[in-house]
């Protein structure tokens, strides 16, 4: 399954490695992908494994709240 994730702005380069490292250590994620330009997360998961929800709240714990939110 794909999700990808709409956030507010990033301000810096650590917010994409910091986003991407606690995305990819999660059980289900097999990859994950943040685009500074366009502040969008995209990632590739088993969706037996972890939900979109799952995955929206890390990144919204993280500290980034997501505006928007496609799976498919």
């Amino acid at each position: 399954m794909k999700t990808k994730l709409q956030t507010e702005t990033f301000t810096c380069p650590s917010c994409i490695k910091k986003i991407e490292d606690n995305l990819k250590k999660r059980e289900g994620i097999e990859a994950a992908k943040v685009l500074f330009n366009s502040s969008k997360v995209k990632v590739e998961h088993d969706a037996g494994e972890i939900s979109p929800d799952e995955i929206k709240d890390i990144v919204e714990k993280l500290g980034y709240p997501v505006l928007d939110m496609k799976s498919v």
